[in-house]
């Protein structure tokens, strides 16, 4: 989308002017007024468009349905320029999140089936689907401040049936809580994750904000999921070796 193209840098200044430039926009119409989308703004500096390209940037609505009265107005009302993200928006991108996340999980439930069993496999699809599925619907209502603790703690919730099952499944304690772990340590960080990835998606986080988001969160999750994986493989290994796990 545009907000997230103006974050990233890629509708930003250099690439509108280059574009102006290209195609020799300025040769073909006799204004110098360049419509821009409201959600563009991020990247574009107004300025310094005008002065390398003569063309006065003006912001358009947030929403292209609402052009054409622009257009006919001549400026945006209060309504055009607020931004709205709800359940209906959010849920249109799901299949835009599942495409990215498909070949991954697809791999890791053969594997995991492969290696661990149906449980650890169905685990991994629940965790993907969390955070690609349900995060999007339920962000509003998950009671923490940020994209990437919100998914910890849908992927918390997730995980919870998980673990139940494995320490009330019987045998010793001992050995169930050491099967649960890699349960514990690695489905929250996988959806949130995939929850952090949505806020290229969203339309009223900030640059600045996902960075700092990624820059406290990527190292937990990295850890938390590094350690799960070690524990799962070391616990696969000892039990095929026939030891106590």
């Amino acid at each position: 989308n545009v907000w997230c193209a103006a974050g990233k840098g890629t509708f930003g200044t250099d690439e509108l002017v280059k574009r102006l430039e290209i195609s020799g926009l300025a040769g073909i119409v006799k204004h110098r007024r360049l419509i821009l989308p409201q959600l563009g703004a991020p990247g574009v500096a107004a300025h310094l468009v005008k002065s390398r390209s003569g063309f006065k940037v003006v912001y358009g609505p947030v929403r292209a349905k609402d052009i054409p009265e622009f257009l006919k107005s001549g400026e945006a009302s209060a309504e055009m320029r607020r931004v709205y993200f709800p359940a209906g928006e959010r849920t249109k991108l799901i299949p835009v999140e599942l495409v990215g996340a498909a070949p991954y999980a697809l791999a890791a439930v053969v594997i995991l089936w492969l290696a661990a069993g149906v449980m650890a496999a169905a685990a991994a699809l629940s965790a993907v689907l969390a955070g690609a599925v349900l995060f999007p619907i339920l962000m509003p209502w998950i009671p923490t401040p940020n994209f990437a603790s919100k998914g910890f703690v849908l992927g918390g919730a997730v995980a919870a049936p998980f673990v139940l099952t494995q320490l009330l499944g019987g045998g010793e304690l001992l050995r169930s809580g050491l099967w649960s772990l890699p349960y514990l340590l690695m489905m929250p960080p996988t959806t949130a994750f995939l929850a952090l990835n949505f806020t290229g998606a969203s339309t009223f986080t900030s640059r600045s904000g996902v960075k700092r988001e990624i820059y406290s969160y990527a190292p937990v999750m990295a850890w938390l999921f590094g350690g799960g994986l070690v524990a799962g493989i070391a616990f696969v290994i000892v039990a095929a070796l026939g030891g106590p796990l």
